[in-house]
């Protein structure tokens, strides 16, 4: 398979801390890849510089063969990618339609003036993108919400809303920044079929970052444990759980794991 991100000896530091160390790894074009690791691991901070929020101080991000060190954040989604973010990001007093309105913005056409003067050119895209949003609240079952404010929702569901707007990007990329975090079970197990659902039936590459085990393992095809910053353990989810540097990592050395056994 073809690698569409490709993450190359990648380090980044915050002053005397090196956040991320050296770190190469690379998602091929149609798989499910989890990153996973402690508190302070890197992890979003990995996916702080895939969306261009942080320059890396060695290395290369290569989307789709090519670099994107030159590019700025608000181009990122242009490229073909799109993100959600652990604590949500949306338009509180906007309508659910609303804030997945705002994901369209990558295939928005037409002048200014032409938005201004609601040119036929300009309602023929209206209404593609409404077409389109309403393709992604289907997916979501989010018909009860389409006309409801983000401010009185619950908490799961402004994450499913947050899940639409990256979806209605139509991108390539999907980067899920703890999609499960908050969520009960039963709406983690509908979080994992919608990423099964978003890999098979919408050709989307998903890189996410993630706590849930359960989930990781049921969802991904390979994961990555890091541990400040530096790789622990690349394989499927089974390899990496029964790899002894990520328990040492997770729950301290093989003698302690047993004294807390015992």
């Amino acid at each position: 398979m073809k690698a569409l991100l490709e993450i190359d000896n990648v380090t980044l530091r915050f002053g005397g801390v090196v956040a991320v160390n050296k770190v190469s790894f690379s998602v091929e074009e149609g798989e499910v890849f989890a990153l996973v690791g402690p508190n302070g691991a890197g992890k979003s901070t990995l996916f702080n510089l895939v969306s261009r929020f942080y320059d890396p101080v060695e290395g290369d991000i290569r989307f789709a063969g090519e670099s994107i060190l030159d590019r700025r954040p608000h181009e990122i989604a242009r490229l073909g990618i799109a993100r959600t973010f652990q604590n949500i990001e949306l338009f509180e007093q906007a309508t659910v339609l609303q804030n997945l309105l705002v994901g369209r913005h990558r295939h928005r056409q037409g002048s200014f003036a032409g938005q201004i003067l609601f040119t036929p050119f300009v309602r023929k895209e209206e209404r593609r993108h409404r077409e389109a949003v309403e393709k992604v609240i289907d997916f979501l079952d989010l018909q009860p919400y389409r006309e409801k404010y983000i401010a009185g929702l619950p908490y799961g569901v402004r994450k499913v809303v947050e899940l639409g707007r990256a979806l209605a990007i139509e991108p390539r990329l999907l980067l899920l920044d703890e999609p499960a975090s908050g969520l009960s079970v039963e709406e983690t197990q509908d979080v994992a079929f919608w990423i099964e659902d978003i890999r098979k039936q919408m050709g989307i590459t998903v890189l996410m970052v993630e706590h849930d085990m359960h989930l990781v393992s049921s969802v991904s095809d390979r994961v990555l444990a890091l541990a400040d910053g530096k790789m622990l353990s690349l394989g499927t989810p089974q390899e990496v759980q029964n790899d002894p540097a990520v328990i040492e990592a997770y729950i301290g050395t093989s003698d302690e794991h047993e004294r807390v056994v015992a």
